[in-house]
């Protein structure tokens, strides 16, 4: 008896500065999706915030970028509804637009199961700002640092500058709220790099985060779940540069990875755990990628970050991880789809209306 496949949205591109790194990331998602078992389609979204459906993501960008696109907006010219027999949609969009709830937010508006974290844990893993106040919140340890906003940089920046330096000694950096990839981060090493690291952080968000540099190790560990998480073996990223950043992750490729990290077995075990709590405290389901600092002195680990919907490229720590903890790369991505089906299939078994 042949078991029908099931059908899959697979849906990259998006609105975000992180655009062309979605596309890498849905290409070998695609690639390893079992074809006997997942029906695919591709749907390419522009960086106008326009919709096509495509033949895959392995197209080049150019190609991509071609032909008709549709609008889900009424006063749009080329308005199409996107009718789909999809079984669950998989985002695949790094950055705004994608990984910070809009787009879970259609999905649950529209009634369709899909993969990964839920609307309100979007949110809160995309604000890194956020995602600092709950975890402090929960007594887990993050490094120091400040948030700040663009109006009241644009009105006190003597003010701003003069509360950096008392605070932060040199390195510290900036980087902005929003957005992952390194994009728009700035390592500053003299304090007259400050007003220039602030200005570039601003041109990508209304809200930045000012942090205290860590000398020492930059550690990730991927955790898989809903209910019940589980966490990944951890691993170490060694910087070519002097941190990872854009031109380190996707041009150069110079980087180097410890998969897994050597830690000792108890180190292991906090980093598994701290990555299970900061994943409990902003109720993530589905998955999500956790980054630490580990200090080289006292060998202190802090939480830097969640990544709701990480990197999925061939190099992405996230699947590396999982691989190696003894999860393939075609089953974490069975396992994530099944994960998707479930939460829907528990939603749907809960009252909606209420008759007084």
């Amino acid at each position: 008896m042949k078991h029908l496949k099931i059908n899959i949205a697979l849906l990259f591109g998006g609105r975000s500065a992180e655009h062309e790194v979605s596309l890498i990331s849905a290409a070998s998602i695609y690639k390893n999706l079992d074809k006997k078992k997942f029906a695919i389609t591709s749907i390419y979204i522009n960086k106008k915030g326009n919709w096509k459906i495509v033949e895959s993501p392995l197209l080049a960008a150019s190609t991509l970028s071609k032909g008709d696109f549709f609008s889900f907006l009424p006063w749009s010219k080329n308005v199409s509804p996107l009718t789909l027999d999809a079984d669950i949609y998989f985002p695949v969009l790094h950055g705004p637009y994608g990984e910070d709830g809009t787009i879970q937010g259609l999905f649950e508006m529209a009634d369709v199961p899909f993969v990964g974290a839920s609307v309100m844990d979007s949110a809160i893993g995309m604000d890194k700002a956020m995602t600092k106040i709950i975890l402090k919140a929960k007594n887990l340890p993050v490094v120091k640092h400040i948030i700040l906003q663009n109006q009241d940089w644009v009105k006190q920046k003597e003010t701003i500058l003069s509360k950096i330096k008392k605070q932060f000694p040199i390195p510290f950096f900036v980087k902005p709220a929003c957005l992952g990839s390194s994009i728009g981060i700035s390592n500053v090493k003299e304090y007259s790099e400050t007003s220039a690291a602030l200005d570039e952080a601003f041109r990508y968000d209304q809200k930045i985060l000012v942090e205290e540099g860590i000398k020492g190790q930059e550690l990730e560990c991927s955790v898989l779940g809903n209910d019940s998480p589980r966490a990944s073996l951890p691993g170490e990223i060694i910087p070519y540069r002097e941190f990872y950043d854009y031109r380190d992750k996707y041009i150069d490729g110079k980087t180097r990875f410890a998969i897994p990290a050597e830690l000792s077995s108890s180190q292991i075990e906090e980093v598994q755990h701290l990555s299970l709590e900061a994943y409990k405290a902003v109720s993530c389901s589905g998955m999500a990628r956790v980054d630490f600092f580990m200090e080289e002195k006292t060998e202190k680990i802090f939480v830097s970050e969640l990544n709701t919907i990480p990197g999925f490229t061939e190099i992405s720590m996230y699947p590396k991880l999982w691989e190696v903890s003894g999860l393939p790369f075609p089953q974490l991505l069975e396992q994530l789809i099944e994960l998707g089906l479930d939460r829907h299939k528990k939603k749907k078994r809960r009252k909606e209306n209420f008759i007084p």
